[in-house]
C-alpha cells in the first residue's frame, strides 16, 4: 500500500521541481503503476493545475505535455496525420479505454519501462524531451541517463510528416508485449526503435546502409536480420531470448514496409 504523508498540487514548474529534490516526494502522474507500490512518500507532487495536458502545435514542432493521456494521443487527429497512425498502432493495444483515459504519456516516457511501446515509437518518430532543470534533450539522450530528479514538461515530435508505423507481439490481447517494434522515415532517413526485449528500446538507424537503395522487402529483412544479430534479448515469463530474436526479424521487417507503404 503506498502510504502519503503530505499531498500538494503544485501551483508553478518551480514549486513542483524544488518539491521533487527530495529523496521522499514523488510525482504523481496517472497513478496508473504507482498505486500498486508498497512504500512510503514524503511528499506527492500533483501536476494537474501546470497546463500538462494539452496537445499543440507550434513552429519548432508539436508539444505534448507530461500530462497528455495516452488517450488523447492515440484520437488526437493532427498527430495521427503526421505519424500515419503510429501513435495510435503503439498505444491502442494498451489495457483498454478506461486505463489509457487515465494513463499520462509523462509517465510512461518518464519511466523509461522495458516494456513501453510509447518510448519505442517516440524513439523512432525522432521525439526529443523537455525536462524542467535539465531543459531540451533527444530523447535517446534522456533514455540512456540514469533516473534523476527533474521534471518531465514536454515531449517534442519534429513538424516536418514521417512515414511510421509500430508492430507488437502479445500473447493475449492488452498483455504486456513480448516485444515491439517501430520504424520512422523521414527525408530518406531511417530510425527504429525495438522495445519490450524486455529491456527499454533501443534505436537502430542504418550505419550498415542496407536501406540505402530504398525500403524494398529484400532490404527491409536485411536491416531486421542485422537488428536482431546486433541487439541483446533476455528471457521472461512472456518468452525466452530466441523467440525475441526471431520476432525481431519479423516485426522490424513489418514496421520498416509498413511506414513505407508497402505489404509485409
Amino acid at each position: 500500500m503506498l502510504k502519503i504523508n503530505q499531498y500538494v498540487r503544485a501551483q508553478s514548474l518551480d514549486e513542483a521541481y524544488a518539491l521533487c529534490q527530495k529523496k521522499s516526494s514523488v510525482v504523481l502522474g496517472g497513478m496508473m503503476w504507482l498505486k500498486m507500490e508498497d512504500r512510503p512518500v514524503g511528499t506527492a507532487i500533483d501536476l494537474c493545475d501546470l497546463g500538462l495536458d494539452r496537445i499543440e502545435e507550434k513552429e519548432d514542432g508539436w508539444h505534448i505535455g507530461a500530462m497528455v493521456t495516452l488517450r488523447q494521443l492515440e484520437q488526437h487527429p493532427g498527430l495521427g496525420t503526421l505519424t500515419g497512425g503510429a501513435l495510435a498502432q503503439a498505444v491502442g493495444p494498451i489495457v483498454g479505454g478506461q486505463f489509457r483515459n487515465l494513463a499520462p504519456v509523462g509517465g510512461s516516457i518518464w519511466g523509461r519501462f522495458g516494456f513501453s511501446a510509447l518510448l519505442t515509437v517516440f524513439l523512432a518518430l525522432g521525439a526529443e524531451v523537455v525536462l524542467h532543470g535539465a531543459g531540451r534533450m533527444p530523447l535517446e539522450t534522456f533514455a540512456a541517463q540514469p533516473y534523476g530528479r527533474d521534471i518531465l514538461t514536454e515531449i517534442l515530435l519534429p513538424k516536418q510528416p514521417v512515414k511510421a508505423a509500430c508492430c507488437s507481439m502479445r500473447n493475449t490481447a492488452t498483455d504486456f508485449p513480448v516485444l515491439v517494434a517501430a520504424a520512422g522515415i523521414r527525408d530518406g532517413q531511417v530510425r527504429c526503435a525495438v522495445g519490450a526485449r524486455p529491456a527499454k528500446a533501443a534505436l537502430l538507424t542504418d550505419e550498415q546502409g542496407l536501406l540505402a537503395g530504398g525500403v524494398t522487402p529484400e532490404s527491409a529483412q536485411a536491416f531486421a536480420d542485422w537488428a536482431a544479430e546486433k541487439l541483446s534479448f533476455d528471457s521472461n515469463i512472456r518468452g525466452s531470448a530466441d523467440y525475441r530474436r526471431t520476432l525481431c526479424r519479423v516485426l522490424v521487417r513489418r514496421a520498416l514496409l509498413a511506414a513505407q507503404g508497402e505489404e509485409a
